[in-house]
């Protein structure tokens, strides 16, 4: 055995014995072929003035390929993100239905949502119009000025996310310094009944994002604003 091969075997495998376990086992790089896309692919010479095509091309293949597998590992993270917030919000509607008055409706939304979501501080909150809805005795329930869901969620907009804030006191009272980032979701309680919003507090700036799916959010809200119809008995 020359001084070269007993080094090589020193060292682990020499290229002759993997060349030889490659040729006695050809399906092997087929059944791992990953192993291969870090193998650059080998140059031509074509002679003078010719360009090999062949080699940018299967780089460029290598790159969509690349881009492939990592919009299918953002996809199943996003998956995985949405059915734990779906499971999230199921657990609230289910929180709600177990209440066995009003009052237990409001403190279930403004303590418990705030556990099962994973948020600081969630608040219910109220236009102040002189209605039955709207008296400050109700603990949990913050009574806003007239117009405050006008102005931050304007015409129509069901939910509005926002990545960047300072928490409102008139919306999050004493929680408010906890606010960095937030939901507001739109409540259209009853025809008798001033506006109000469900608002999701969190400290971590950017946990909300414009952009971000607000389905589960409306329908959260939705299914509060019935919650609280039945409550009430409110048409």
């Amino acid at each position: 055995m020359t001084q070269t091969r007993k080094n090589e075997r020193e060292k682990g495998l020499s290229a002759e014995e993997i060349a030889d376990w490659l040729r006695d086992n050809p399906e092997f790089l087929t059944q791992n072929p990953d192993l291969l896309d870090g193998v650059p692919a080998p140059a031509r010479e074509l002679g003078g003035g010719i360009s090999d095509l062949q080699q940018a091309l299967i780089e460029k293949l290598r790159s969509d390929l690349e881009l492939a597998r990592q919009r299918q590992r953002d996809l199943i993270t996003t998956s995985r993100a949405n059915l734990s917030s779906q499971t999230r919000i199921h657990e609230c509607i289910l929180t709600m239905l177990a209440a066995t008055s009003f009052e237990q409706l409001i403190q279930a939304v403004t303590t418990d949502f705030a556990v099962l979501l994973d948020l600081d501080v969630v608040t219910l909150c109220i236009e102040a119009d002189g209605s039955e809805l709207a008296t400050p005795h109700l603990r949990g329930l913050h009574v806003v000025p007239a117009g405050t869901v006008q102005r931050l969620l304007g015409d129509g907009r069901p939910v509005l996310l926002r990545s960047h804030v300072d928490g409102e006191p008139e919306i999050y009272g004493g929680g408010a310094p906890l606010v960095a980032s937030d939901g507001l979701a739109r409540l259209s309680i009853s025809p008798s009944t001033p506006p109000g919003l469900i608002a999701f507090g969190s400290r971590r700036a950017g946990k909300f994002e414009a952009g971000q799916a607000v389905e589960l959010l409306a329908f959260l809200a939705r299914s509060l604003e019935r919650a609280i119809r039945l409550w009430l008995k409110l048409p």
